[in-house]
């Protein structure tokens, strides 16, 4: 998400007055690296509606076992 919005020259301020969410839950989705436990439709809807992009330009799906041994390897 990040990357996009540098691509777009939006900061999460601007981001967050055109989606209508919350400055901190903006900041929060932009600097997360895992996905939040719970994301709704809706507000994957705002971010492409704004950011004019695909759901696939926001999100990476990794399979569980990927994600499990990245989690390791930070901790160790």
């Amino acid at each position: 998400m990040a990357v996009l919005m540098a691509d777009r020259e939006v900061d999460y301020k601007e981001l967050a007055e055109i989606t209508g969410m919350h400055p901190v839950t903006v900041s929060k989705h932009k600097n997360s690296k895992i996905m939040p436990s719970r994301l709704e439709s809706e507000t994957l809807e705002k971010y492409c509606e704004a950011l004019k992009c695909q759901p696939g330009e926001l999100l990476v799906w990794m399979p569980e076992s990927k994600k499990v041994v990245e989690e390791q390897t930070a901790v160790a």
